[in-house]
């Protein structure tokens, strides 16, 4: 039984834990954000190559078959290695889009497309890494340091989304105004992911809270925490000293697998149904309205500021969902979005569409915090870890799924509706 001595321990850092966390989930999804946000830009220097769809459907194999490998071998890699490794990767391949840009001259051609490509599949290992391993490691903290990641995932969103129609207006009427505008895009987003490395390799294993949690999944048979307790300056002699101590008996993969299989299938289907409409349905399949090219920009930034926002509403207890079968209800009854969109783009106008498109993000935060703060419960350190990565190998599945689904939008049809 813990001592009333230990409990202030436990709270010291509690906000500044949860700041940073919710700026390192920022730095998780900000580069590929603004790749999303930009998307206008590439649609003008690759009007027949789908630019939306494709790089979507580049990403995710690549971050799908990553995550699978590292969450078979996640008992054995260490956090701090993949986390910090993660970042570094994000960064270098944003300024390497910058730097491309810039070698090109921003031309466009199959070459130049190609080399997007690259980089995006880059982002797609280093979202593997991060995600994965982050979750993994608040998986055995606070429920509140999750959902604050997931918060910085979605704020990243709805940040880029509003960097990106500041400098629309800003640069609309100027010599190549999209393109500087993008330019700007990617050098924010480098310095973000820059801080990001240092946020987690200097400051975020030295808060009290964090050591906290982390020795105790040490001492609970957790070897994934290692080099960050040596980070946050606990002797090697006394990690040692609490793996020894530990019971090394822990569920299986694959017991954890089906225990919490209902858990899998919703962040499953959450991102089946929102990936098959977002981005590329929004951007292709929309038509002409009065808003035109500021149109798929609006919609894009509805969906990340409703989604941010989502996220936020599980912190109202009285309407946090955590029974099991009202989760697989309430997602199962997504699946309507999809003839909605369908009669709403082909018949409705741009204000029913904005609706439309801030109840999708709306549900998608929403939804994903309330299934990732209620799976991990019950379970000590090293099964919370496995889970966390379970949960995103299964929320990465189902993004890779609705991206693949997205294409079919386009049949029997040229374009748009």
């Amino acid at each position: 039984m813990e001592t009333s001595s230990k409990a202030p321990v436990r709270l010291e850092g509690n906000f500044l834990a949860t700041l940073a966390c919710w700026f390192l989930g920022l730095g998780s999804l900000v580069s590929w954000n603004s790749m999303l946000t930009i998307g206008d830009y590439y649609y003008e220097l690759f009007p027949d190559y789908h630019p939306s769809r494709v790089l979507t459907l580049v990403y995710q194999p690549f971050a799908l078959g990553t995550m699978a490998i590292l969450a078979y071998n996640e008992s054995k890699i260490d956090t701090r290695k993949r986390n910090i490794a993660g970042y570094i990767l994000f960064c270098l391949s944003t300024f390497a889009l910058i730097a491309l840009d810039l070698a090109t001259s921003g031309k466009g051609g199959i070459g130049n497309y190609i080399g997007i490509c690259i980089f995006v599949g880059a982002f797609g290992v280093a979202d593997a890494h991060v995600q994965g391993g982050m979750v993994g490691d608040l998986a055995f903290m606070r429920p509140e340091f999750i959902q604050s990641f997931f918060g910085g995932l979605a704020a990243s969103g709805a940040l880029t989304s509003g960097l990106r129609l500041m400098t629309k207006a800003a640069f609309e009427n100027s010599e190549n105004g999209l393109r500087k505008g993008t330019m700007l895009f990617l050098a924010i987003s480098t310095f973000l992911e820059f801080l990001c490395i240092l946020l987690y390799a200097f400051v975020f294993p030295k808060l009290p809270i964090v050591k906290y949690y982390r020795s105790k999944a040490a001492s609970e048979g957790s070897k994934t925490v290692t080099c960050d307790l040596a980070a946050a300056g606990i002797q090697k002699q006394e990690i040692q000293k609490a793996g020894d101590d530990a019971n090394p008996q822990r569920l299986t993969t694959k017991k954890l697998f089906y225990q919490n299989i209902d858990y899998l299938l919703d962040l499953f289907l959450i991102y089946v149904i929102t990936l098959s409409i977002f981005p590329g349905f929004l951007y292709e399949n929309t038509g002409e309205h009065q808003l035109g090219s500021w149109y798929p920009l609006v919609l894009i930034a509805m969906y990340n500021v409703l989604d941010l926002v989502g996220r936020y509403v599980p912190l109202i207890e009285c309407i946090k969902l955590e029974s099991r079968k009202g989760l697989m209800i309430a997602i199962l009854s997504r699946f309507l979005l999809i003839p909605a969109f369908y009669f709403t783009a082909k018949y409705g106008d741009q204000g029913w569409m904005i609706l439309l498109v801030s109840f999708l993000g709306l549900t998608n935060g929403y939804l994903t915090v309330c299934v990732m703060t209620v799976a991990p419960k019950g379970y000590k350190g090293p099964e919370q870890n496995a889970l966390g990565n379970l949960l995103v190998l299964f929320l990465l599945g189902g993004i890779f799924a609705g991206v693949a689904l997205d294409w079919l939008w386009l049949i029997g049809t040229a374009t748009k509706f």
